[in-house]
C-alpha cells in the first residue's frame, strides 16, 4: 500500500513529529511505501477562500487544492497526526480537510449522505493528548470524538477502516512517551488494507 501522512505541528521536534515519523517507520517495515505532507512545513493555507467556494460550483479547484487531492489519489491509506487542540483539530488540519476534501470531489450528500466519492481507504488517526486517558473516557470527550471524526468526518472520506489512537500522556515522563512512540510504529507496522 501507499500510506499518506498528513502531519499538523509547526515544530519539526515536536512529539508529533515523532509520532509521525515512527508510524512512517512501522508502514515503511511492514513494506508499503510512505509520503508525509507537513502542513506547516510546505506552507499550506488552511484559509477557505472565495476560489474554493467557487470550484464548489464548477470552477477549477485551487491549484493548492489539486495538488493535496493528487496525494490523496495515490494513497492507500492516510493517517492524520495532529495535537488534541481545544477538544478538536488545529486550525491547520481543519482549514486542510475543508479545503481539500470538498464537495462535488470527496461528497455530494444528494444520491446517498453517507457516501464518499472517493475509493476505499484505510483511516488512521494518531492524536497526541495531554489529557488523562480515564478523563477522556469518563467525561465523554472520548466518544464526542469518535462520533465528530470517526463516523462524522473521516466517513466522507471514504475510510473504510477508520482508527483512532488517542496518544494520552503525550506531555509525560520520557517512559511514557517511548511507549506511546513504539505505539505509532507498531501501529504504522500493523496497517491494514481498506475494505
Amino acid at each position: 500500500m501507499h500510506v499518506l501522512t498528513i502531519l499538523d505541528h509547526p515544530s519539526p521536534d515536536s512529539f508529533s513529529a515523532a509520532v509521525a515519523s515512527q508510524f512512517a517507520a512501522g508502514a515503511e517495515a511492514a513494506g508499503h511505501s510512505v509520503e508525509l505532507a507537513d502542513l506547516n512545513a510546505e506552507g499550506f493555507d488552511p484559509r477557505w477562500t472565495k476560489a474554493d467556494i467557487e470550484s464548489d460550483n464548477g470552477a477549477a479547484a485551487p491549484a493548492d487544492v489539486l495538488a493535496e487531492q493528487a496525494r490523496i489519489a495515490r494513497a492507500d491509506a492516510i493517517c492524520f497526526v495532529f495535537p488534541l487542540f481545544w477538544w478538536g483539530m488545529p486550525a491547520m488540519t481543519k482549514g486542510w480537510v475543508d479545503r481539500v476534501w470538498c464537495w462535488d470531489w470527496a461528497y455530494d450528500q444528494l444520491a446517498d449522505p453517507e457516501k464518499s466519492l472517493q475509493r476505499p481507504r484505510t483511516g488512521v488517526l494518531l492524536i497526541p493528548a495531554g489529557a488523562r486517558s480515564d478523563e477522556m473516557k469518563d467525561k465523554g470527550y472520548l466518544a464526542s470524538l469518535e462520533t465528530a471524526w470517526i463516523k462524522g468526518t473521516f466517513g466522507y472520506f471514504g475510510f473504510t477502516r477508520r482508527r483512532l489512537e488517542v496518544l494520552n500522556g503525550s506531555t509525560g515522563s520520557a517512559a511514557r512517551r517511548k511507549a506511546l512512540l513504539e505505539r505509532a510504529y507498531q501501529t504504522g507496522l500493523d496497517l491494514a488494507p481498506p475494505l
